[in-house]
C-alpha cells in the first residue's frame, strides 16, 4: 500500500483474504496486523479462519498474541467459543478449564458496558454444571449466586435483564433467603443502573469500528478524541462510589480500551502512564511507557517523559539509557539532545561530566550555536563560574559570528557581569560582519544598551548609524528609516510606561504602515461607480480591459467544502473587512455594459445614500416614475449633498459610493448609521481611525 495507514486500502485487503485459503490469507492478516495491531475485528477475522480448519494450536497463538491488548468483547466470546469447544469432551477438568476461561475473560472485560451477555453465558454454564451430591449443588448454587452478584452491580446494557433474572433465582432458591438477599443488594443495583444510564451517554459517542491511525487532525479524529477524555474524566469520578481498587480497575480498563483506538496519539500514553505514577505504582507507569515507545519509537518527547519518571525514582542508569538512545551514534543526534543530555549529566554525575561531554558534542556536525549558549549558561548560572562561561561564548562566536541570536545571547551574558566596554566591542564586531538584513535585531538592541548604558550623544549616534546601514536594504525600508516620532518614543518609555497615549502609539503605528506604502501606486480604474463620473466620451463598447488587470485572486487550490455540521465558519469583524474592502481598488466588472445601462436610464441619476438612509428601511424603493414629482423640490438639497459627497470621496482613503441600494445599505447598517441621519456616508475614516487598534 502506497499510504499504509489507508483505512479503505485495508478494509479492500482484508476482505479479499475472505474468500483465501488460510495459508494464503495468513501473510495478509500478518502484514495487517502489524500495522493495525489494535484491530480487534482483523484479529477476530483472522482467528476465525484457524478456528474454521479446526488449527487449534495456531489458534491459540493468535489468542496469546492480541487477547491482553484488544479489550473487544466480540474478541473475547470468539475465545470463549473455543475454549469451550476444545474443552466440551474432557468431562470435570474441561469444565474447571472452561469455569478458568471464563473467570480470566471476566478479569479483563467484565467492566465493559456491553458484557452482559458473557455474564449470562457465565451463569447459564454454571447452573449447566451436573450436580450428583446436595453438596455439589450446594456449591453450585453459591458459584451462582456469586457471579450473579457481581453482574448486577456492573453497569452494562443487560443490568436490568440481569437483576431480574437474579430475583428470580433467589426467590427459586429460598423466599426466605431471597428477601434479605434482594434487599442488601436492591441499592447497589440501582446505583449500577443510574450509571449505566450516564455511562450510555459517553459510550455512544465513540466509534467502535475506528482504526488506530496517526493523527491527521480531521474533524472526526478531534471528535473521538474529546469522547474519550470525556469518558475517562467520568469514569475517574468514581460515579458508582465503589472502592477505589475495584474504581481503578474500571479506570485502566478504560484506559486500555481508549489505546486501542488512539494507538497512536502520545498524549494518551502519557496521561495513562501519570495517573498510574499519581496512584503510586511507578511500575505500572513505566511498563506503560515502554509500550508506548514500542508503539511509537519516533516519539522524543515520550523518551523524555520516561527519563524524567525513571530518574525521579532514583533509576539513573535506566534514564541514562533512554537519554542515549535519543542520542543514537551521536552523528545525527539533535542539538537539543546533546543539550538535555548535558543537563542530565550535570544533574546526576556532576560538572566534570557534563564539560567533558560537552567537549565532544561540540565536535558534532549537528552541534548549533544553542549547545554553546546552553553550556555557557549552565556554567555561569549552576557552576557559578563567569569565566569558563565567557570562554566558551568566546570560543562559539569564532563559529556563529553570523547568527544574530548567539550574538544576543552572548549581549545578555555581558549585560549579566555589567561589562559595558566589551558589550560595545561585541556589537561592533557583529554589524561589521553582518549583513543589513540580518542585523536589525541586532542593531535595536544596540540602541537599547545605549539608552541603558550610554548618554544622549551616544544614543543618537547609534540610531543614525542603524539608519545609514539599513538604507541599503531598499527603498521602501529605508523611507521608514528617517527621523520620526517613533525613535522619541522608543528612547523615552520604560518597560510598561509610554510618553504618550494609546491613542498616539496607535496613530504613529498606522503612519508607519503608511509610509511604508507611500510609495506604491494607487491604480485607479478608468470609471467609476458613480453615475455622476460617467466620461462623456467613453464608448458604451468598453470592456474590462481599461480596468487594471493586476488583481488578487483566492488560492482556491486551498480551498475545502464548508460543511456547517462540522466546524463554525469564521466570524470576521465586519467594520474591518468593509474598510478594507472599500480602500481596495478592485477591478469593475462588466464595465461597459454597466455604463450603457446607466446612460440609458430614463430614471435619472441613482438615488443618493441620503434618500435611502431612512425611507427605504421602512417603505419599498420606489420605481422610476415615482422619483419625478418630488426631484424638482428636491434638487437644491441634492446638489448639496452631491457636492458633500465629492468633498469626501477625493480623499486617498475612500473610493466613490457604489449605486447598488442593497450595498448602500448594507454598509449603513455595518456602520450603526440610524435612520434618521442624512447626508452621504462617510466610510474613509477607518484608514486613520477604526483600523488603528488592529494595525498597532
Amino acid at each position: 500500500m502506497a499510504d499504509k495507514y489507508s483505512v479503505e486500502a485495508a478494509e479492500i485487503i482484508v476482505n479479499s483474504a475472505l474468500h483465501l485459503p488460510i495459508a494464503q490469507a495468513a501473510p495478509i492478516y500478518e502484514q495487517l496486523l502489524s500495522v493495525f495491531p489494535t484491530a480487534a475485528k482483523y484479529w477476530k477475522q483472522y482467528v476465525e479462519a484457524y478456528m474454521a480448519v479446526n488449527n487449534d494450536d495456531a489458534t491459540k497463538q493468535i489468542f496469546s498474541r492480541c487477547l491482553l491488548n484488544c479489550l473487544h468483547v466480540p474478541l473475547w466470546r470468539c475465545y470463549i467459543r473455543f475454549i469451550r469447544k476444545v474443552n466440551e469432551k474432557k468431562g470435570v477438568e474441561g469444565q474447571e478449564e472452561t469455569k478458568r476461561a471464563f473467570d480470566f475473560m471476566l478479569s479483563y472485560i467484565g467492566a465493559d458496558i456491553a458484557s452482559g451477555p458473557i455474564w449470562m453465558e457465565y451463569i447459564s454454564f454454571l447452573r449447566s454444571l451436573p450436580a450428583v451430591s446436595p453438596q455439589e449443588e450446594s456449591q453450585r448454587m453459591t458459584a451462582v449466586r456469586k457471579v450473579f452478584q457481581r453482574a448486577i452491580i456492573t453497569p452494562t446494557h443487560h443490568v436490568e435483564q440481569l437483576w431480574k433474572d437474579y430475583e428470580n433465582f433467589e426467590n427459586s432458591v429460598s423466599r426466605q433467603l431471597a428477601k434479605g438477599l434482594l434487599s442488601e443488594y436492591q441499592p447497589k443495583y440501582n446505583s449500577a443502573r443510574a450509571v449505566y444510564r450516564e455511562r450510555k451517554k459517553y459510550v455512544d459517542e465513540i466509534e467502535w469500528n475506528m482504526l488506530a491511525v496517526p493523527p491527521t487532525g480531521s474533524y472526526k479524529e478531534e471528535k473521538q478524541w474529546m469522547a474519550w477524555k470525556r469518558f475517562l474524566d467520568f469514569e475517574k469520578g468514581n460515579p458508582q462510589r465503589i472502592d477505589s481498587t475495584s474504581s481503578n480497575k474500571r479506570i485502566i480498563f478504560t484506559y486500555e480500551q481508549c489505546l486501542m483506538y488512539l494507538y497512536h496519539y502520545p498524549d494518551v500514553w502519557y496521561d495513562y502512564a501519570t495517573w498510574h505514577a499519581k496512584s503510586g505504582s511507578i511500575d505500572a507507569a513505566i511498563k506503560v511507557f515502554q509500550r508506548a515507545l514500542k508503539a511509537l519509537p519516533d516519539s522524543d518527547l515520550l523518551k523524555y517523559a520516561y527519563a524524567e519518571v525513571e530518574e525521579s525514582r532514583g533509576a539513573v542508569q535506566s534514564a541514562k539509557s533512554i537519554y542515549e538512545s535519543l542520542l543514537g551514534d551521536g552523528v545525527n543526534a539533535t542539538a537539543l539532545a546533546h543539550i538535555q543530555f548535558i543537563r542530565f549529566l550535570r544533574r546526576t554525575e556532576g560538572v566534570e561530566a557534563a564539560r567533558k561531554y560537552f567537549l565532544d558534542a561540540r565536535k558534532s556536525p549537528n552541534c548549533t550555536y544553542h549547545v554553546y549558549v546552553a553550556y555557557a549558561r549552565m556554567a555561569f548560572c549552576l557552576d557559578k563560574d563567569p569565566k569558563i562561561a565567557h570562554n566558551v561564548f568566546e570560543t562559539g562566536l569564532k563559529r556563529f559570528m553570523h547568527e544574530p541570536v548567539y550574538i544576543l545571547e552572548y549581549v545578555d551574558f555581558l549585560s549579566r557581569l555589567n561589562d559595558d566596554r566589551n558589550i560595545r566591542a561585541l556589537f561592533e564586531r557583529a554589524l561589521s560582519l553582518l549583513p543589513p538584513e540580518e542585523s536589525v535585531e541586532v542593531w535595536k538592541q544596540f540602541i537599547q544598551f545605549e539608552q541603558t548604558y550610554g548618554d544622549l550623544a551616544s544614543m543618537l549616534k547609534v540610531e543614525q548609524r542603524k539608519k545609514e546601514a539599513l538604507s541599503r536594504m531598499g527603498e521602501e525600508e529605508a523611507s521608514t528609516l528617517e527621523g520620526s516620532l517613533q525613535d522619541v518614543v522608543s528612547r523615552y518609555s520604560f518597560m510598561d510606561l509610554w510618553p504618550c497615549s494609546s491613542k498616539d502609539l496607535d496613530h504613529l503605528a498606522r503612519q508607519e504602515w503608511l509610509t511604508k506604502n507611500i510609495n506604491k501606486k494607487v491604480e485607479k480604474p478608468t470609471l467609476s461607480n458613480g453615475p455622476g463620473n460617467l466620461d462623456k466620451g467613453s464608448s458604451p463598447s468598453m470592456t474590462n480591459s481599461s480596468v487594471s488587470l493586476k488583481v488578487v485572486y483566492p488560492d482556491t487550490s486551498q480551498m475545502v467544502v464548508y460543511d456547517p455540521r462540522q466546524k463554525p465558519g469564521p466570524t470576521p469583524n465586519v467594520d474591518i473587512v468593509l474598510s478594507i474592502c472599500l480602500q481596495s481598488n478592485i477591478p469593475l466588472g462588466q464595465i461597459g455594459k454597466s455604463t450603457t445601462t446607466a446612460a440609458q436610464t430614463p430614471a435619472g441619476p441613482a438615488p443618493s445614500s441620503s434618500d435611502l438612509s431612512g425611507s427605504t428601511r421602512s417603505h419599498p424603493i420606489p420605481s422610476a416614475s415615482s422619483f419625478k414629482p418630488t426631484r424638482d423640490r428636491q434638487s437644491g438639497k441634492r446638489k448639496d449633498l452631491v457636492r458633500q459627497e465629492e468633498d469626501e470621496t477625493t480623499t486617498v482613503q475612500s473610493q466613490p459610493l457604489p449605486r447598488d441600494v442593497f450595498r448602500i445599505r448594507q454598509i449603513q447598517k455595518a456602520r450603526g448609521v440610524s435612520s434618521s441621519q442624512t447626508g452621504s456616508a462617510s466610510y474613509g475614516s477607518a484608514v486613520s481611525g477604526d483600523l488603528s487598534g488592529s494595525t498597532s
